[in-house]
């Protein structure tokens, strides 16, 4: 894999240099390293955007899950969202706390709480969606839409092999 071009005044401001200025050569060509180093710039950049709005990122997927289908279950949600279930019930609680969610028994089996989203909750949807698009689409400069078809086609065959390991030990 080829080493990134270095940033100039037609690529970039020399003030936000590329992940060359603090990455060692071989890095370049780990698939894990370099999806690592893009997710925490991307999370960077929404939490930048998103905490105006009081929110935090690991609260975005879960409200993405809401978003979509309101009064999941803890456990649904910890799976939609692939967190372990401390984690989840620790962002529940802190989202509860900021008005984002209402956790209520569910009528058909009371020994399952649903949550909801609150009127503040179903608020931020519009900005926090469009903060995250804005993100995406900075991300994306310079690549076009086949590009990014592609990225995004080798990003869920890489996260489908890592859910499902094969049985098999190392070949």
């Amino acid at each position: 894999m080829a080493k990134p071009e270095p940033q100039s005044a037609e690529t970039g401001p020399e003030t936000c240099p590329g992940p060359e200025a603090e990455v060692l050569p071989w890095r370049y060509e780990s698939c894990g390293y370099m999806v690592n180093l893009v997710a925490r710039l991307f999370e960077r950049a929404l939490a930048e955007r998103i905490a105006p709005l009081g929110l935090t990122t690991g609260q975005f997927p879960v409200l993405l899950a809401l978003w979509e289908r309101d009064g999941l279950a803890q456990a649904e949600l910890v799976r939609i969202v692939r967190v372990e279930q401390p984690t989840m019930a620790q962002a529940l609680s802190r989202m509860e706390r900021d008005g984002l969610i209402a956790r209520a028994a569910d009528p058909e089996d009371r020994r399952r709480a649903l949550v909801r989203l609150t009127e503040r909750g179903r608020a931020v949807q519009a900005p926090a969606v469009a903060a995250a698009h804005e993100v995406n689409r900075l991300a994306a400069r310079g690549l076009g839409e086949v590009q990014t078809r592609a990225f995004l086609a080798v990003l869920m065959q890489m996260a489908a092999n890592l859910s499902c390991p094969p049985s098999s030990g190392p070949k």
